[in-house]
């Protein structure tokens, strides 16, 4: 389908203007289409991964040996989403500073997952996703001090035991 500007009106949610594959911390959010909950449950305060929530998590490990300029700290994957810090560092080459920018990890890493999922549908069983597994965009935030990137840690070391009130969850208890 070709674009139209008076059909397609998405805007990009990247800071404008901003170069991300600039040396630094990232904090990013990806959710699965629809919220559905195909990677596990949460028991308690405790997340269950099932084979699903397993293959991404193993994914998300492999960024790292697929982009030598990428380094993790602290995630989580959650029922339908995952939360994740990603440290991009430029490598000195003979020409100049090179990186991988965040939205060529994040596409890596949405491909193989998709891919890994469908097999998965086609060979285990696991429950079926309308189009696509991922939501189009994913969500990210500059960590700008330490301060701030000790908070992130810290949020996403509690997510299981507030996924009772989180947006993200499609069973959410409202107070």
């Amino acid at each position: 389908m070709r674009y139209d500007p008076d059909k397609h009106h998405r805007q990009s949610i990247r800071l404008k203007g901003y170069d991300y594959s600039l040396s630094g911390a990232y904090f990013v959010t990806l959710c699965v289409q629809h919220r559905e909950c195909l990677f596990g449950d949460v028991i308690g305060v405790i997340l269950q991964a099932n084979d699903a929530g397993q293959m991404v998590e193993r994914w998300w490990r492999e960024l790292t040996r697929k982009f030598p300029t990428v380094s993790m700290d602290e995630f989580v994957v959650m029922p339908n989403h995952l939360h994740g810090v990603l440290i991009l560092q430029r490598s000195q080459v003979s020409q100049g500073s090179e990186s991988s920018p965040l939205g060529t990890v994040m596409d890596w890493f949405k491909t193989m997952t998709t891919n890994e999922y469908i097999r998965g549908v086609k060979n285990h069983g696991w429950k079926n996703f309308p189009r696509r597994l991922w939501q189009r965009d994913y969500f990210d935030r500059i960590i700008r001090d330490q301060n701030e990137i000790e908070m992130i840690r810290e949020y996403i070391r509690r997510n299981p035991s507030q996924w009772s009130q989180d947006p993200e969850n499609p069973m959410r208890v409202s107070l």
